[in-house]
C-alpha cells in the first residue's frame, strides 16, 4: 500500500491504496509512539460516527487512536459488485461473489501494516464489533484487546434486529441530502432511548457531513454490500473460541437494532470475556455515557500492559 496524494474533503483526511486500486480512508489523532487504539465502526457509518469526545479523551489518556471508513462507505472505495437486493437481505442469501467480514478485516489489517503498527487495540461498535472479533480471532499477533461495543457473534438466534427496526432497514434509499438527514434522525430516534436521549445536533452534523463524504443518493448500496457481508460470514460463533485477546463486551439493555442477546453470546463464545451492561442505552453512544465508555475502554486496554 502507499499514501495517495489526491486532495480530500477534510484536511484530516488520508488515504492508503491497495495494488488493485481500491482506497481506505483515514484518520489518526495523538502522539504515534503511544499505543495505538483502532476505531472500527458499524454498518453505514462513516468514520465521524465516532464521537469527538471520545476520540480527544482517548487521546488525553494517552492513545494513538485511528479511524477509518470502512469499504462501501465515506471516501473509501466503493466496491464494484451487485449489492444483495431487500429480498435477499430478509432470506440472508447474499450474491456469490459477496465479500465477507474477513475481507473487512483484512482491510484493517492492511492499514495497521501501512501505519507500520505491529498491534493495536480494537474497540469496534455494532458491525464494527463483528470486524474487530474477526480480526482478533484471526490475527492474535495484531491484537492487544478487544472491546465489541453493542455487536454479536452471527448465530441466528441471538442479536437480532427488533421486527420494527427491520422495517426501517428495508425502506428505499434517500434519494436527497435532506432526506437522508432525516432517515438518519429518524432511525437513530428509534434505536435510541428516552433514558439516555440522541444528541439531535450532533447526529444532524454527522448526517449531513457523512451524504457529502460519502456516495450520496448510491450510498445505499454500499450499506447493502455490508449487509452481505455480515450474511456471507453467518455464524461465527465457533471462531470466536480462537480469541486468546483479552476482551470486553459492552452492551445496552434496550438495544433494537443488536439484542442484547448478542452481547451475551459473544461473552459466552470468547474465553474469558468480561461483559458491561450499560442501563438504558440503546443502539447509540448519548454524551451521557461517554465518560463511562472512555474509562471502560482505557481501563481495559491498560490492564492489558500491568
Amino acid at each position: 500500500m502507499n499514501t495517495d496524494a489526491q486532495p480530500s474533503r477534510s484536511s484530516a483526511d488520508r488515504f492508503c491504496v491497495f495494488r488493485n486500486g481500491h482506497r481506505i480512508c483515514y484518520r489518526v489523532r495523538g502522539n504515534s509512539d503511544n499505543a495505538p487504539l483502532l476505531l472500527i465502526a458499524g454498518l453505514g457509518q462513516q468514520l465521524t460516527s465516532w464521537p469527538v469526545a471520545v476520540v480527544e479523551e482517548l487521546v488525553n489518556r494517552g492513545y494513538f487512536v485511528i479511524r477509518f471508513d470502512n469499504r462501501d462507505v465515506g471516501q473509501s472505495s466503493q466496491i464494484p459488485s451487485r449489492p444483495p437486493g431487500r429480498m435477499q437481505q430478509l432470506f440472508r442469501r447474499p450474491p456469490p461473489d459477496a465479500y465477507d467480514l474477513g475481507d473487512m478485516a483484512g482491510d484493517a489489517v492492511a492499514l495497521l501494516d501501512h501505519l507500520e503498527i505491529d498491534r493495536a487495540h480494537l474497540v469496534g461498535m455494532s458491525m464494527g464489533g463483528m470486524i474487530a472479533q474477526t480480526i482478533a480471532a484471526r490475527y492474535p499477533e495484531r491484537t492487544h484487546t478487544l472491546t465489541s461495543i453493542f455487536s454479536t457473534t452471527g448465530h441466528r438466534r441471538v442479536g437480532q434486529p427488533a421486527n420494527s427496526t427491520l422495517l426501517r432497514l428495508v425502506r428505499p434509499p434517500a434519494k436527497t441530502r435532506d432526506q437522508a438527514i432525516e432517515r438518519h434522525l429518524g432511525m437513530m430516534r428509534h434505536i435510541s432511548t428516552t433514558v439516555l436521549p440522541l444528541d439531535e445536533n450532533r447526529e444532524r452534523t454527522y448526517a449531513a457531513e457523512a451524504w457529502e463524504r460519502g456516495a450520496g443518493p448510491r450510498a445505499h448500496q454500499g450499506v447493502a454490500r455490508q449487509i452481505g457481508a455480515i450474511l456471507k460470514s453467518g455464524d461465527r460463533t465457533p471462531e470466536l473460541s480462537n480469541v486468546k485477546a483479552p476482551t470486553l463486551v459492552i452492551h445496552g439493555d434496550t438495544d433494537r437494532m443488536v439484542h442484547p442477546s448478542g452481547g451475551k453470546a459473544t461473552v459466552a463464545a470468547i474465553p474469558g470475556a468480561r461483559h458491561e451492561t450499560i442501563i438504558g442505552m440503546g443502539h447509540y453512544l448519548p454524551d451521557a455515557v461517554l465518560p463511562r465508555l472512555v474509562d471502560l475502554i482505557s481501563s481495559h486496554a491498560k490492564a492489558s500492559h500491568q
